[in-house]
């Protein structure tokens, strides 16, 4: 038996305004991605990328995309999203383009990756704040992403602590 292979792109959809992307859906995605690939790859393209093609998860809050198609035909898709520039969501143009972030073999490397990218990005946030109860909300987020179960609960009773000692 052969086991059939795919590749999941790791995409952020950019807009102008952040609310723009709460009436985004995974039809409205797959439908934009469709069209960018027919209209640059033709009828070729848009057959190919069609038959094992998904959005697998979509966060309307950080307009994150996962996007699931057979592994020979990623380069068509990859090189197709540069071409969309509005979504039409619930009868809404979004205007917006996506970001390839990253290229995976499977769903695990590509949450790996999401989960260092959104780390640095909390780091490249945390000397832009403007107060200390932001700065805690930002090491908030750092301490969700970086660390899991008894050792997240430890550090956030030790910081807590430490805190209480400042006062």
């Amino acid at each position: 038996m052969v086991r059939v292979k795919s590749r999941y792109l790791l995409c952020e959809v950019n807009v102008s305004d952040r609310s723009d992307l709460l009436p985004l859906d995974d039809r409205a995605v797959a439908a934009a991605v469709k069209a960018a690939v027919a209209r640059t790859h033709g009828d070729y393209g848009a057959a190919l990328c069609s038959i094992r093609f998904s959005v697998k998860y979509l966060n309307a809050h950080t307009g994150i995309v996962f996007l699931r198609f057979p592994k020979r035909c990623y380069k068509l898709l990859w090189s197709a999203l540069p071409f969309i520039t509005n979504i039409e969501s619930r009868g809404k143009k979004i205007p917006c383009f996506l970001n390839c972030l990253h290229v995976g073999g499977t769903i695990r490397t590509c949450q790996k990756f999401l989960i260092r990218y959104n780390t640095q990005q909390l780091h490249r946030m945390l000397p832009k704040c403007k107060n200390e109860e932001e700065r805690q909300q930002i090491r908030r987020g750092i301490l969700n992403c970086c660390l899991t179960g008894r050792y997240k609960e430890a550090f956030v009773d030790e910081s807590e602590s430490e805190d209480e000692e400042e006062e």
